[in-house]
């Protein structure tokens, strides 16, 4: 009992602390730095627990830069009394702005007759930083199968899963033992995505509760998800998504599900009659200026209960997207398998592939991810369930290692967990990180940081894999310029100027074939945290080893004049 008052004393701190260095207080000044999340405060009629201002009230504003361009249309959400209670007169709006300069909020409307015009004409000044901003599709890299920062830099993505960590609870409705801030801190430091879901799921709060029922009792029943609890939303969603900003971690927001029917009722809006329009607009009037946040409709939607169809999910995108004031990264998640082309029509509300396939091996990474490229209507992809390392999938530490080199080769990305020690149990639901468990992750964040440092990824798409080979009369497979390799072995190149290899076992006298020049040859070892220089002037034909290791990249590079 101790301890928990003590976790519940930190949370608090720490919140109102994240509170002082994210948001810019307006009584104190009107400046800002880019790519800072600025929080204005609006005073409107009062409202009771029993009544529904989410949902009937309506708070729009314009925001514009000096320039004239950009502009940006924000929502504003109801928030209790601002500190948690859920009677009160707050709204809040929650801006990000892109670009040095004076923004001012041109316009303020409102069905609030208190609210209409209030703040109007509020400026602030916004200066550079060096925050590298949202992230979004990078139209100009191969295929576009690549994200890029605001700033255009490109890192590369492994994400992490906590799907129930907010509510700091596991089986039989006792503590993790772990907190919001620590496991998200703790995460980040491995991990630059962190997965999870806006509720307790299977692992509900004993007391605390994501929503209000129609008497004003906080409940976990998401048909009432057009009357959000503001405390369970501003003591666990807002400090899981600070947290990951301070960190610039991807908040990878999972807006309905996992598994239970309360946290898959969102969507539903059993108590409203169907209408999750509201839910949306205040998820996204919450978190839709944040430029770490990634939105996903809903996990596994096509199984458990509520399940939805492809239409249905299309239809929740196409509202998702429209009120957006950024354009921050969007899809949905369904049971194992493929992509499914319903989804692609139309095919401009997402702007990313997420699939669930767990495979151990690089060229059935690789090629899930390559295919579902072109399912998805030529998207960059996600394997956000490829790697659960522990007993609960029968996962090594070597297992997570090769699929997570796999889903790059196949160009794309892929997320990793801790299920231990059966279904539903560890890290991945209920969260309590620890990388001492989860020991893959010190490897991932090696090879991460390997990439990012070395290697132009997104200038490169995966490479033809076939077992036929005329070169010289070379037997067995090839890919790329490279002949005489395992056909688990998978390639990607950049045009004639950069080749990869991932390789899972030892083969000797693999040719590789290099166009005109002189090449530079860079062993990553992802096992083994190993990088090695294995030759600096190659040229013409060139013969080397794969080292009995089941994760190791090959970069050739050209040497630059």
């Amino acid at each position: 009992m101790r301890k928990a008052i003590y976790q519940v004393i930190c949370r608090t701190k720490y919140l109102f602390l994240g509170l002082l260095l994210i948001f810019i207080d307006v009584s104190f000044g009107q400046e800002a730095r880019q790519y800072e999340v600025v929080e204005l405060q609006f005073n409107g009629s009062q409202y009771k627990a029993t009544d529904n201002p989410v949902r009937d009230i309506e708070l729009v504003t314009k925001w514009v830069h000096e320039s004239g361009e950009p502009s940006y249309k924000i929502y504003g959400f109801y928030d209790g009394d601002g500190k948690g209670g859920a009677s009160g007169d707050v709204f809040k709006v929650r801006f990000c702005p892109t670009k040095p300069g004076k923004w001012m909020l041109a316009e303020v409307t409102s069905n609030d007759i208190k609210l209409e015009g209030q703040q109007q004409g509020y400026t602030l000044e916004c200066s550079s930083s060096d925050h590298s901003g949202f992230w979004s599709v990078d139209a100009e890299s191969k295929g576009q199968r690549w994200y890029k920062r605001s700033d255009g830099s490109h890192p590369y993505i492994i994400g992490n899963t906590m799907y129930s960590f907010l509510s700091e609870t596991k089986k039989n409705l006792e503590p993790t033992g772990g907190n919001i801030l620590d496991d998200a801190v703790q995460s980040a430091a491995y991990f630059n995505k962190l997965r999870f879901a806006i509720t307790g799921d299977i692992y509900p709060h004993p007391t605390e509760k994501p929503f209000l029922d129609s008497s004003g009792k906080p409940t976990d029943n998401g048909d009432f998800g057009h009357r959000p609890n503001p405390e369970w939303f501003m003591e666990r969603v807002d400090l899981a998504v600070k947290t990951c900003y301070d960190s610039d971690v991807i908040a990878d927001v999972i807006m309905n599900g996992p598994d239970s029917e309360n946290a898959r009722s969102p969507l539903r809006a059993g108590e409203n009659g169907g209408d999750y329009k509201p839910f949306l607009k205040y998820i996204i009037a919450r978190y839709g200026s944040y430029p770490n946040v990634w939105l996903c409709l809903s996990n596994e939607y096509d199984i458990r209960k509520p399940k939805f169809t492809p239409g249905y999910m299309v239809q929740v995108g196409e509202v998702t997207r429209d009120l957006m004031p950024y354009n921050l990264p969007l899809s949905v998640h369904a049971d194992q398998g493929h992509w499914h082309h319903r989804l692609n029509i139309p095919d401009d509300w997402n702007d990313h592939i997420i699939i669930q396939n767990k495979m151990k091996y690089i060229k059935n990474s690789a090629d899930c991810n390559n295919l579902n490229y072109w399912i998805g209507d030529r998207k960059p992809v996600f394997n956000d369930e490829l790697a659960y390392e522990g007993a609960g999938d029968g996962w090594t530490e070597g297992d997570v290692i090769e699929a997570i080199l796999g889903a790059f080769l196949g160009g794309g990305y892929g997320s990793t967990a801790y299920k231990h020690p059966s279904s539903k149990e560890g890290h991945y639901f209920s969260g309590n990180f620890s990388a001492e468990e989860h020991t893959s992750a010190d490897n991932l964040r090696w090879f991460r940081q390997q990439i990012d440092e070395n290697i132009g990824f997104w200038k490169m798409e995966p490479s033809f894999a076939t077992d036929v080979s005329y070169k010289k009369g070379f037997p067995g497979s090839r890919t790329a310029i490279f002949y005489e390799v395992s056909e688990d072995f998978r390639a990607m190149h950049a045009g004639q100027d950069a080749f990869l290899l991932g390789t899972n076992m030892a083969v000797k006298d693999i040719h590789a074939f290099l166009p005109e020049g002189n090449w530079t040859v860079t062993r990553f070892d992802a096992i083994a945290m190993e990088k090695k220089v294995i030759a600096e002037n190659a040229n013409g034909e060139f013969l080397f080893d794969s080292p009995d290791s089941r994760a190791v990249l090959f970069h050739f590079e050209k040497t630059k004049e």
